[in-house]
């Protein structure tokens, strides 16, 4: 098979210190590959807010090579079953479920699984959370989709993280009404709890900072986004992106 080139799709963000940790994980991915001898063709894009976008980076690739997009998300939901879906097809790939399909794909293009549900995902949230002591109630929150796949996700990484830490811990979204953070953290305030928030959002932006008053209106601690700050992106991340595009090879 020739050498495949590389796609990295993020959701995109306004958030100057959230676009910067997007491209240094970007970069760290393309370090990792390249020493590998993966691919020698990296290119970074977004599905909304951001360019270059899905179409761009489709573009940019060599169409005469497989070309695979890994979607920097943490749950399957409308951006790749619809906005990568339907970009890849316009593109010249393989429509979705094509089997006996009118579309006949004229372009090697694969779309790669979501960098959730993952064990390492818990791992690295009960990293960013920190010590707990045992009055501790622990939440998960996660952005929160009008697709139950991606929500259903978050709630696989809840349990995840529940069994990592080995105490209960309560899925909850800042986007939807179920479920919903605010909701949560005023049950919590009644009844006098202390709020520990293991925040699974990859970077810093609009739902970080939500999350972030609505917590601190309660007093309660949040966790660091999987990515943040002058920190470098986890080896766990570079390693859940890079298995990702090697599993549709």
């Amino acid at each position: 098979m020739p050498t495949p080139a590389l796609g990295l799709i993020s959701h995109g963000t306004s958030s100057p210190e959230g676009q910067a940790v997007i491209t240094a994980l970007a970069e760290a991915v393309a370090a990792d590959v390249r020493q590998r001898g993966i691919t020698d063709t990296v290119v970074l894009g977004h599905v909304d807010v951001q360019a270059p976008d899905v179409a761009e980076v489709l573009r940019r690739l060599p169409a005469d090579r497989p070309s695979v997009l890994v979607p920097l998300l943490l749950s399957p939901g409308y951006h790749v079953h619809v906005d990568l879906a339907e970009a890849v097809t316009a593109a010249g790939g393989p429509a979705p479920d094509s089997a006996g399909s009118a579309h006949e794909a004229v372009r090697d293009i694969r779309v790669a699984g979501t960098l959730g549900p993952d064990p390492r995902l818990a791992e690295l949230l009960a990293q960013r959370i920190g010590a707990l002591t045992a009055d501790d109630e622990v939440v998960l929150v996660a952005a929160g989709s009008s697709d139950e796949r991606a929500n259903d996700a978050s709630r696989a990484v809840g349990r995840l993280l529940a069994d990592r830490l080995g105490r209960p811990v309560q899925t909850a979204f800042l986007a939807g009404e179920r479920d919903n953070l605010r909701d949560i953290v005023e049950q919590k305030c009644r009844l006098g709890e202390r709020l520990v928030v293991a925040n699974l959002l990859l970077a810093p932006g609009y739902f970080d900072d939500l999350a972030a008053r609505l917590v601190d209106g309660v007093g309660g601690r949040l966790a660091d986004p999987l990515l943040h700050g002058t920190s470098p992106a986890s080896p766990l991340l570079v390693d859940i992106v890079r298995e990702r595009m090697m599993a549709v090879l």
